[in-house]
């Protein structure tokens, strides 16, 4: 029977909850956490386009209250943006004194649906957030993959459509800026230049973004950004030898944030390496894929049963998501197309040519969900385009990212491509260092026996 102390709990995590979701922004403040430095950047740049003061969240510097408010068993960006919300807090009660009111921010945490922990973050750290005088005012407006991070009640109904469109243009322009420093950046002419040129870059885009995004003028954004490239493609040193190819994967928040993963794209370099990680966008993809695919099943086995009564539904759904891939999968074609003459940037994975590589020796199968069947596909993919090695990138006890490197370190065994597995929490392992010289020995061996197709 249970106890009136859990149903008061109980109560308490209901009410809690309610300050979790969708709500109309108006002219509250979004903060927004830095997982992808150029894309936080680009996005809030949207925001502001569309009337809606955003920030980016300082990250990195709050770890030492991540750790303190959690107990270790979470997922690693867990802590790391719990303490990235509770050090601006602090920070801007100590800034604006009694003036701060945390009912003017809504703090901006996505989830996702299924078995991994990122669909607990907003849960947890609501709780936390509600234990300290007056947070519990600061609301959590959290997107979710159930309906493929749909916007709906975030802004005025009319706006909708344009800033899902903006939105994701930001996301695909902070890909591009990701491979382009990622390209130039190992055969720089001295150190420090693409970092410099990459950081002044990524201001003109955010203003870019801020005049054109709501008007919806890409070519305009494009036009800039092919400048941008162009001037980028100077800074390569031609003396400097083409270098061993390593394309990342893993989990999202971990392979992006480079506080979190200790700059491991850099320290790579720095050993030799020319690095690919996996872009924003192809989850940001799989989070329209997967509805429609889940759609299309229910479709098939209702019709198959003679369950007739919800294929309207179903039919509406694939319409939906269908619509949403076409467009993101069409625009991101439509844009690499553009640049890639002016520069050899990496091409992004497709969900669908992914999922048909698991299909080819029934590896692993998108039914299981979560980013472990992108990781996979990818890697095998990775290894077909020729690459010299490959990195897989997730929180410590990450279960999707331990799935992963279960299924392919065999078949990287087998054809004979160096792969290294990057857990991380908040500790420094002492054996990294080595390890990343040990695979590196062997993606240059690779390099020297094969060459590399890109």
């Amino acid at each position: 029977m249970e106890s009136k102390t859990e149903r008061n709990e109980d109560k308490v995590f209901k009410l809690s909850l309610e300050s979790v979701g969708k709500f109309q922004l108006g002219k509250r403040i979004v903060l927004i956490p830095e997982m992808n430095r150029i894309a936080a950047y680009l996005f809030a740049s949207t925001f502001k386009s569309f009337g809606i003061d955003a920030r980016v969240l300082e990250t990195f510097k709050g770890m030492d209250l991540g750790i303190e408010y959690t107990s270790g068993k979470e997922c690693y960006p867990c802590q790391v943006t719990m303490g990235d919300i509770l050090y601006f807090a602090k920070k801007e009660k100590e800034r604006l004194g009694d003036a701060f009111k945390p009912e003017n921010y809504v703090y901006f945490l996505p989830e996702s649906d299924g078995p991994c922990r990122y669909g607990m973050y907003n849960k947890y750290q609501r709780i936390v957030l509600d234990s300290f005088p007056g947070l519990d005012k600061l609301k959590i407006f959290s997107l979710t993959t159930k309906d493929g991070y749909s916007v709906d009640g975030m802004i005025p109904s009319e706006q909708i459509l344009d800033f899902k469109k903006a939105g994701y243009f930001s996301l695909l322009i902070a890909d591009l800026m990701d491979r382009l420093l990622w390209r130039i950046r190992p055969y720089e002419k001295k150190p420090g230049m693409a970092d410099e040129f990459i950081e002044r870059a990524m201001r003109v885009m955010g203003q870019c973004f801020e005049a054109y995004g709501q008007s919806l003028e890409f070519d305009r954004i494009l036009s800039r950004l092919e400048e941008i490239i162009g001037e980028g493609n100077t800074i390569i040193d031609p003396e400097v030898p083409q270098k061993p190819l390593i394309g990342i994967v893993g989990e999202i928040f971990l392979r992006m944030h480079c506080g979190s993963n200790q700059d491991l794209i850099r320290t790579l370099e720095r050993h030799g390496a020319e690095v690919v990680n996996a872009s924003l966008c192809e989850w940001v993809n799989y989070a329209s894929y997967e509805p429609l695919r889940e759609a299309r099943e229910n479709f098939r086995l209702n019709l198959k049963s003679l369950r007739l009564g919800h294929l309207k539904t179903y039919i509406k759904d694939m319409m939906r998501y269908g619509l949403d891939l076409f467009y993101k999968e069409h625009k991101q074609k439509q844009v690499y197309k553009r640049v890639q003459p002016l520069l050899n940037l990496a091409d992004d994975h497709k969900i669908s040519h992914l999922e048909k590589i698991l299909k080819e020796d029934d590896i692993f199968s998108f039914d299981v969900g979560t980013e472990a069947c992108l990781s996979i596909s990818a890697i095998i993919q990775y290894a077909r385009e020729g690459y010299n090695g490959i990195v897989n990138v997730y929180p410590f006890t990450c279960m999707p990212s331990t799935t992963t490197s279960a299924v392919v370190r065999p078949l990287m065994n087998r054809l004979g491509v160096p792969y290294l597995d990057t857990p991380y929490d908040a500790s420094i392992q002492p054996g990294r260092e080595a390890a990343i010289r040990t695979f590196m020995y062997q993606a240059y061996q690779h390099y020297k026996r094969h060459g590399r197709k890109v």
